[in-house]
Order: C-alpha cells, then structure tokens, then sequence
C-alpha cells in the first residue's frame, strides 16, 4: 500500500474516531476524551489532503510525524480515561512534541519540490 493511500485512510480513521469520541464526551463528560477528539478531528483534514493531493517526500514525511504524534498523544489521553493509566511515561509530551515537529516539517515541505498524485 502507498503512502497516498495510508494516509487518506488515517485521515479517515481519524475523522470517524473522531466523531465517535466526540459523542462520547459529550455524553459521559470526558476532558481527556474531548480533547483527542479535537485532535483527531483537527488533524483528519491534513492526512486527506496529503494522501489526495500528492506532494513530495518531505511532506509524506511530515505527515508520518505527525500521525505518530497522534497516535501516542491522544492514545495516551484515551488511556488515561478508559484504563486509568498511562500509555507509558511522558506519552502526551512525545505525542505533543512530534506533532510539533511534524507540522514544522510539513511547513518545511513547501521549499521542495512537488509530486502531483497520479
């Protein structure tokens, strides 16, 4: 499977976990859960973007950053209110800290030379 495809799925994923997540918190009141579901939602967008439009090495690598990013980031959130532990020590942090990097990376991506999608 290609990257494009990969990540118009995780934009997919996202976009539907979340949805869900949403419902859920504003069902059962979760802060953490509300919160990934804001960061799975905002996020949604740029994965489909990427994944249909193209673009160069240097943004399908941003893109890999920043779903890693979110994964341990809100994973972590997740696991703190469904499990009641944390996914592993300073989880939301190195989350928080790839997803920097991976949007610095994606800026970066704009000085490259561009791939249309074929």
């Amino acid at each position: 499977m290609n990257s494009d495809r990969i990540f118009v799925a995780a934009g997919g994923l996202c976009g539907a976990a979340g949805v869900a997540l949403s419902a859920a918190a504003a069902h059962a009141g979760g802060g953490n859960v509300g919160t990934a579901a804001s960061f799975l939602l905002m996020h949604a967008p740029v994965f489909l973007a990427a994944g249909l439009v193209g673009g160069n090495r240097l943004l399908h690598g941003g893109c890999g950053i920043l779903l890693a990013g979110l994964l341990v980031f809100a994973g972590d959130l997740l696991m703190r209110d469904y499990a009641g532990t944390r996914l592993f020590p300073m989880a939301a942090p190195a989350g928080g800290i790839l997803l920097i990097g991976g949007w610095l990376v994606v800026a970066a991506s704009a000085f490259g030379r561009v791939t249309r999608a074929k």
